[in-house]
């Protein structure tokens, strides 16, 4: 017996209980429901007769009633289907992804992956019976060379909990769910005011009151007209409500005669801060975290770089409410659309806001690679709140992108014409008039198109003519050595500095042009892109038998493709770009020069050599030179190159040039970085970097999207990438957008995680509410913000206290089930806004290039730069935030210290913090000194227009302009001996209406390093 007994299965003494249990509550089709309120019953008469002498049956049956409904009721509520998302892969990716993810797959084994888990390619769960299921076994196992997770990783096993979960999985069925976050927008189900409640006005407030119930909790009172006012400013328009609005929107209030009236009195505010110009300006500085917002460059010199067009565009785009959709694909694709407008260039400066290495001795494919990195892990943070950086070494850990589908999104990015240049070229120059914007801008596209137009003209010619090779003869160089092969020539060992001169000579044929191809040294297309290769100047001539050098004159220059400023004729003046590869030669690259008359070698006599003078002047950072290491010459004998030179339509086309290029230069204004795409001809490859190493280049890698994405789209380019994104096939956009606004409004996104929607992230607290936003937002509201804020800011839950008792803040004190309303601190931006706002000194101009406000004296060091930092006089010094000067080795230092980021890089959210110095700031900044004295003034200013006014009328005057509140008594109290203790001492200035200024002043900044000044 007792040998049968110990090959018999162990009894799972929980499992059996709640299956036991569960089958009951389910075959009796409710009985211990029914039994509770005999229960009940049974209990409150014992309770009510505690000294009764009967058998204490009653009351134990009571308990066990009850104990058995608690029972039941738990597991019916654990019998629910499992919910992959919530409960299986935050185990997997807690204990068993570090082993058995993206990056490590050990035995072949992924939890990251369906296939690599589940049958017929799975080994490791048995799907409807977990006892014939390796990871139970494993996971469940005492020996620990079996136990998963290996003891010596993990040395605490997974709970008992945690493995009834997978074996309940298991046994449901293994279903695995794709990520959430992935999964199609769900519409949902909320029933308004469902109960007879008035409270829900419309269907988000029905299911946040929902989820309220469930906890026994109810909404809190609607917040004071006041309280209101001021947290939907600040929100809508970044800024205070002035005191006249206050009282305006009091005094509507009191007027409105009905509940409905009343309710009009809020819409109708909603929709002046809507319609205000301040409403692009609150929204573009949240914008602007996002795209990485400088007027610097960044790196070590960090010198000085003209974006403010950008953020221009930015306020304006948020002020005409544009859509979402055209909102992403003009920044992300602007200059690939049919007909471009200036905005729309304007607009894909978003990308041009990475870094540029300008230090000496840098590599600039290695910065140029560091830019497009950025760029593409900004995108996908910013619109997909994916951490899709994580690919670029390896498979992700968590999610399924694998490796090389990081780089099937760097080619899509990969062909710009931007290259980690002191310039920043290609640029677009934007004048300080708007209404001068549209001429401009057509100005410099008409210069580009008659450039292209032009070379054009030679670059298809070259390809309908035939070519033969010129085989040099001899090849020498003033530095370093070459040699011939065949018809090519090589760098055979030495240097080539810049300067460097070849001379190539071959028996002089009949041509009428020449081509010159610039190769790559390798012969191998992995090992490119190489350093840059750049004829910088052209010398033709024919010597003689006797010696004699005769020169030949060149007509023109034309270049396969135009990738820079330079015209390709520069390459017949000393010291120019010339034409190739600059300032890397990512492919082969080749330029025809055609003579002004055809070369006819017996007028030279018998024995007469070409001869080819190729001057490399050219260099990059650091002065590393860029001379040609492995090129061919080629010649035409067609008289089409000389028909072309003689034409009327190459005559017109430089006529045309010449005065688009004029026209060009007169252009003033700031120097835009903007996208601008290679032509095919040049186009670069994109290579996956092995282990992320960019100088280690593996397979090429067409453009494309992560498959996990279940799209028929085709995407090969940025345009194609744009309108995906905002697709119906891409989920994440709408969620993480909408997202993103809750958490403006509400301190905290319904997803945490702003930047991460994946396996890594947070959970959303209501999915459900979240997707019904996004739905709103792309479906009724056409991606449009502006109607989507409106109902969230007149919402019931919006507009509820923020006051709430210790007993809910213990409960839910990050406020995620939303039974009070939002109080948050707010942003560095809006604290100086607001200061400056109340004191009367903000200036409310709107755009224009960035100015630099006062700040410490020896803040701004800078190295390798004679840049100062210039304080204005006049209305420049007050200004608001988001126009302020931002040089990412040196923010302004008020904003790093109330969390804003450095924008180095995208930052998708930031965290408040409570720091001492941040009331350092508020106590002790120019800026808040400053606008203290001035809010001082202005009280003062209203005392003495009221004979009857008095300090504590000053001081109350104050706190409300600060705080949109009335102070306490405990507050005028505290504040007026505060008042007074300074008016004691001997060093104030004059009093002014009887009330001492100075003293006065450190009162207002006082007020404004209130608690309540910095929360909305």
């Amino acid at each position: 017996m007792s040998t049968a007994l110990g090959r018999r299965r162990p009894l799972r003494p929980n499992l059996t209980r709640n299956r036991f249990a569960g089958t009951i509550a389910r075959r009796e089709g409710g009985l211990l429901g029914g039994m509770r309120p005999v229960a009940k019953s049974l209990l409150s008469d014992r309770i009510a007769n505690p000294h009764r002498k009967d058998d204490r049956i009653h009351w134990l049956i009571g308990i066990f009633l009850l104990v058995g409904f608690s029972c039941g009721s738990d597991v019916v509520q654990a019998e629910r289907p499992i919910d992959f998302n919530k409960q299986i892969r935050p185990i997997l990716t807690q204990h068993c992804t570090s082993c058995h993810g993206g990056v490590k797959q050990a035995g072949d084994l992924s939890f990251v992956y369906a296939d690599k888990v589940l049958p017929p390619d799975g080994w490791v769960i048995e799907p409807g019976d977990p006892d014939a299921s390796i990871l139970i076994e494993r996971v469940k196992s005492d020996d620990p060379d079996e136990r998963m997770p290996p003891p010596h990783e993990h040395p605490d096993p997974l709970s008992p909990g945690e493995i009834e979960l997978l074996e309940r999985w298991i046994r449901e069925g293994a279903k695995w769910g794709g990520l959430w976050s992935l999964e199609p927008l769900q519409p949902a189900t909320i029933a308004a005011g469902s109960d007879g409640s008035n409270w829900p006005r419309q269907p988000l407030d029905g299911r946040v009151l929902e989820r309220l119930k469930s906890q026994g909790l109810s909404p809190s009172p609607e917040a004071d007209p006041e309280e209101w006012l001021r947290r939907v400013s600040f929100d809508l328009i970044g800024l205070p409500p002035s005191m006249d609005r206050i009282a305006s929107f009091r005094t509507e209030l009191n007027r409105a005669v009905d509940a409905s009236s009343r309710e009009q009195v809020y819409v109708r505010e909603v929709d002046r801060l809507l319609g205000s110009e301040r409403f692009g300006e609150r929204w573009a500085s949240v914008w602007m975290d996002l795209a990485r917002y400088a007027d610097s460059k960044g790196f070590e010199k960090d010198p000085h770089r003209d974006m403010w067009p950008y953020r221009d565009w930015l306020i304006r785009a948020f002020n005409d409410d544009m859509p979402y959709d055209e909102f992403t694909i003009r920044q992300l694709a602007g200059d690939l659309l049919e007909q471009p407008t200036p905005d729309d260039l304007i607009a894909t400066a978003f990308h041009r806001n990475t870094q540029t290495n300008t230090e000496g001795g840098t590599d600039d494919e290695e910065f140029r690679v560091a830019a497009l990195i950025d760029r593409i892990n900004t995108t996908w943070t910013v619109w997909q709140a994916t951490t899709f950086g994580c690919v670029q070494c390896h498979s992700h850990p968590y999610d399924a992108f694998k490796h090389e589908e990081y780089y099937a999104c760097m080619a899509i990015m990969n062909d710009t014409l931007d290259a980690d240049l002191p310039s920043d070229y290609p640029t677009l120059k934007i004048p300080d008039d708007p209404a001068r914007l549209a001429a401009a801008v057509e100005v410099q596209r008409t210069y580009q198109r008659r450039r292209d137009e032009r070379n054009q003209l030679g670059s298809e010619l070259a390809g309908k003519v035939a070519w033969s090779p010129l085989v040099p003869s001899n090849a020498s160089s003033t530095e370093g050595a070459l040699r011939i092969e065949d018809d090519r020539v090589r760098t055979a060992g030495g240097t080539f500095p810049p300067g460097v001169r070849y001379t190539v000579q071959a028996d002089a044929p009949p041509l009428t042009a020449l081509r010159i191809e610039i190769l790559p040294a390798s012969d191998n297309p992995a090992n490119w892109p190489e350093q840059g290769s750049v004829l910088s100047q052209l010398k033709l001539s024919v010597e003689k038998a006797d010696g004699t050098v005769i020169p030949v004159p060149i007509a023109d220059v034309f270049a396969d493709a135009l990738t820079g400023p330079e015209d390709p004729r520069s390459s017949l003046d000393k010291d120019a770009a010339g034409v190739g590869g600059y300032p890397k030669l990512y492919r082969p690259r080749w330029a025809v020069f055609v003579l002004r008359d055809r070369l006819v070698p017996e007028a030279f006599g018998p024995g007469a050599v070409l001869r080819l003078e190729m001057l490399q002047s050219n260099s990059v950072a650091g002065n590393l030179a860029t001379p040609i290491r492995h090129f061919r010459w080629q010649v035409c004998d067609e008289a089409a190159w000389t028909e072309l030179i003689a034409s009327k339509a190459l005559a017109d086309a430089t006529e045309a040039l010449e005065q688009a290029k004029q026209a060009a230069a007169k252009v003033r204004g700031a120097d835009l970085p903007v996208m601008q795409q290679r032509q095919a001809a040049v186009g670069r490859a994109t290579r996956q970097f092995i282990r992320g190493n960019w100088l280690d280049r593996g397979e090429e890698i067409p453009p494309g999207i992560p498959t996990v994405f279940d799209t028929e789209q085709t995407v090969r380019n940025r345009l194609d990438f744009a309108r995906w994104i905002v697709s119906r096939d891409n989920p994440l956009a709408a969620r993480v957008w909408v997202n993103r606004i809750w958490a403006q409004l509400f301190g905290i996104g319904l997803v945490e995680t702003l930047e991460d929607f994946g396996s890594s992230g947070t959970q959303p607290a209501d999915r459900e509410l979240l997707d019904h936003l996004a739905l709103r937002l792309r479906e009724q509201h056409r991606w449009q913000l502006k109607p989507l804020l409106r109902e969230l800011v007149l919402s019931s839950v919006y507009r509820q206290t923020s006051a709430a008792p210790e007993s809910l803040r213990e409960h839910d004190p990050r406020n995620r089930l939303l039974a009070r309303g939002p109080r948050t601190r707010l942003t560095a931006e809006m604290i100086r806004d607001q200061a400056l706002s109340v004191a009367g000194l903000l200036e409310n101009r709107l755009g224009g290039p960035s100015v630099m406000p006062p700040q410490p004296d020896g803040v701004w060091q800078t190295v390798y730069s004679g840049a100062q930092w210039k304080t204005p006089e006049g209305a420049d010094r007050y200004r608001r935030a988001l126009y302020t000067y931002w040089r990412r080795t040196s923010p302004y230092p008020s904003f790093l210290m109330f969390d804003a980021p450095t924008r180095d890089l995208c930052s998708a959210r930031r965290i408040a913090t409570n720091t001492p110095l941040q009331a350092l700031v508020t106590l002790n900044d120019p800026v808040y000194v400053e606008c203290g004295r001035a809010l001082a003034t202005r009280a003062t200013e209203l005392s003495a227009a009221d004979d009857s006014a008095d300090v504590a009328d000053a001081i109350e005057w104050m706190y409300w302009a600060v705080t949109q509140r009335p102070p306490g008594q405990l507050e005028i109290d505290e504040l007026t001996q505060l008042y007074h203790d300074l008016r004691e001492d001997p060093s104030g200035d004059a009093a002014r209406g009887g009330i001492a200024l100075d003293a006065l002043a450190i009162v207002a900044n006082t007020i404004l390093n209130l608690d309540r000044a910095v929360t909305k």
